[in-house]
């Protein structure tokens, strides 16, 4: 009986070993993509769906734009933290589905503020959702920022949605006074305010609430008046988690926690933003509870935890 190594060698016999060519391929240039994909993050607080929403980020010369320190020593922390002189800043809003309604907290810039931002609406529709589908829209504050993505092409970008802020930040934005008497870059937030508040108004979809009132229920309210005189947090509670949308307490997540008593330029009262910020901290420590920030890197939320000489952000593990 053949073997089987002569069965193998009789088998090989006579094949012709053809060497392996790798064909010549060209590959053609193509030009850098240059966009990032719609951002959205989504995470439970007990029963309640909450989806973090980028509108882009923007980039900032934070370390001029900081008052009670020096430009350089904020520089100096920011590159401590390897971020360049123009800092990228996130714009952020926040989605809740309570499961009785569905609540956007705060609406971006829109067209107001440069094409690296405006990206709320595209980040709400990758999310699952349409801008048809919410049913309010509560503001921190009336900032461009925050404020700018209620209209589109002159009209109204979530139709069905009632618009809600704190009364004392209606009533300063929406004052023909305090707008004739504005200079600056703020009489600029005056037009933008009337602008994109005032469609919403007109049409019967703007309503206020109280300090530290219940905007819609399942929300509440802090108010934390400093940065603007209504500029107020949303809380939202369900089943022992708790997540607080901070709106403009902080912006960035380096020099503010390191040096609490820092303030920025965009502060309409800067003794007060700095007296909420300390609050809000405060707050947050002693809560344990989830944070989100309208300026902090997306998506913006996480933890504030307290050290013998200063605060820290931790970022929610969202991997």
């Amino acid at each position: 009986m053949p073997s089987r190594r002569s069965i193998l060698k009789s088998a090989l016999t006579g094949l012709v070993v053809v060497p392996f060519v790798v064909p010549s391929v060209t590959f053609a240039k193509a030009p850098f993509a240059a966009v990032q994909a719609p951002g959205f993050y989504r995470l439970k607080i007990g029963t309640v769906e909450v989806t973090a929403l980028s509108d882009g980020t923007v980039a900032l010369p934070l370390a001029k734009l900081y008052t009670n320190t020096s430009e350089h020593d904020a520089q100096n922390a920011l590159k401590d933290a390897f971020l360049p002189d123009m800092v990228p800043t996130s714009v952020n809003a926040f989605l809740v589905n309570t499961g009785e309604r569905l609540v956007l907290i705060d609406a971006g810039t829109g067209a107001y503020l440069g094409p690296s931002l405006g990206k709320l609406v595209s980040s709400i529709e990758a999310s699952g959702y349409k801008v048809d589908d919410i049913d309010d829209v509560v503001l921190t504050h009336i900032h461009t920022d925050h404020s700018g993505g209620l209209m589109s092409n002159g009209k109204r970008t979530f139709p069905n949605a009632m618009l809600r802020v704190n009364e004392r930040e209606a009533k300063f934005w929406l004052s023909a006074a305090n707008a004739k008497a504005a200079s600056g870059i703020v009489k600029q937030q005056f037009v933008e305010a009337d602008q994109c508040v005032t469609p919403y108004a007109e049409a019967g979809k703007f309503e206020t609430f109280a300090d530290n009132a219940a905007p819609v229920p399942g929300l509440g309210s802090i108010l934390y008046a400093g940065h603007t005189p209504g500029h107020s947090a949303i809380t939202l509670e369900s089943e022992g988690q708790k997540i607080v949308f901070w709106g403009d307490i902080t912006h960035g997540d380096i020099v503010q926690f390191d040096e609490p008593g820092v303030a920025i330029e965009f502060d309409i009262d800067q003794t007060g933003a700095v007296a909420a910020r300390d609050i809000a901290f405060k707050q947050a420590v002693e809560g344990r509870y989830l944070v989100a920030g309208a300026h902090i890197a997306f998506p913006g939320i996480g933890h504030v935890r307290q050290d013998s000489t200063n605060y820290d952000w931790l970022p929610i593990n969202y991997g």
